[in-house]
């Protein structure tokens, strides 16, 4: 009786909180198909909030540039961050080790003003670089690369060293090792950290607003500029876009799991009945 009503207890509570967390986005994406202007009142369903994204050719542009941002920041930070994991997985020195995953921790808790401020600052005193969509794209390769680390070092730590140790005894050298046994064990923490990545690139706006400039802008900052004269019901219909497509994007990532999972279940059940 006890457990039962302790489940219920957890049961609501995580209830409560998911309400709290999805009721706004509901509201907002519900409100996106108003034929009204405002959201105060519902006056019918149409979707011509949607059209007016997609004929509004501003909008679409900064929405590419996010995009390209997204896919080139990610695609970029997980080559960098998966060597990086692979190099600090053989450091020999513990402390050392420990020391730079610590460096890498601090990157990942620095506030994004303060880490936009400093890109400000090494961009248009150290650098001199004109501002636009490479100061936006190596600013989000720095941010993204600590993430993708975080990510892929545990795989590192539960790969079984043994096939490693045999493929050197092999006569395997450092290029097949990495392309043959290293790079297959970690793939799943190599996706998660493209996926990780790519999201936090999508949905930047503090470092962002800090180094873009000459016309280059993401979806961020223009929907930021936006509502400060009043949010419209077209920026609801972008809303409820963006957010279909993060729940494809984690329900990619999932399905990629479970595959995996199942794949390796399949592997030991195998093994188990050969011998």
């Amino acid at each position: 009786m006890h457990n039962t009503e302790k489940r219920m207890g957890s049961t609501i509570y995580i209830g409560f909180v998911f309400l709290l967390m999805y009721a706004p986005l509901f509201y907002l994406m519900f409100y996106s198909f108003n034929a009204g202007g405002d959201m105060t009142n519902f006056s019918g369903f149409t979707f011509e909030h949607y059209q007016a994204l997609f004929e509004d050719t501003r909008l679409m542009t900064f929405i590419l540039n996010t995009f390209i941002v997204a896919l080139l920041s990610a695609l970029i930070a997980t080559i960098i961050g998966t060597l990086g994991a692979i190099a600090i997985y053989y450091y020999r020195s513990n402390r050392n080790r420990q020391a730079i995953l610590n460096l890498n921790s601090v990157l990942m808790v620095t506030p994004d003003v303060m880490m936009g401020a400093s890109f400000l600052l090494m961009f248009s005193f150290l650098l001199k670089f004109e501002f636009g969509f490479t100061t936006v794209l190596l600013s989000h390769i720095a941010f993204n690369v600590p993430i993708v680390v975080l990510m892929v070092l545990p795989r590192l730590y539960e790969m079984n060293p043994s096939m490693i140790t045999a493929a050197q005894d092999l006569g395997a050298n450092q290029n097949q090792i990495l392309s043959r046994i290293i790079l297959p064990s970690i793939k799943s923490g190599v996706l998660a950290g493209y996926f990780m990545a790519f999201t936090y690139s999508l949905d930047d706006f503090a470092v962002t607003f800090f180094i873009t400039g000459n016309g280059f802008s993401t979806l961020s900052v223009e929907v930021y500029s936006r509502a400060r004269t009043g949010v419209s019901l077209e920026i609801n219909a972008l809303s409820t876009l963006m957010f279909l497509l993060a729940l494809l994007l984690v329900f990619g990532y999932y399905s990629l799991r479970v595959g995996e999972q199942r794949r390796a279940a399949l592997r030991v059940r195998q093994a188990r009945g050969g011998k």
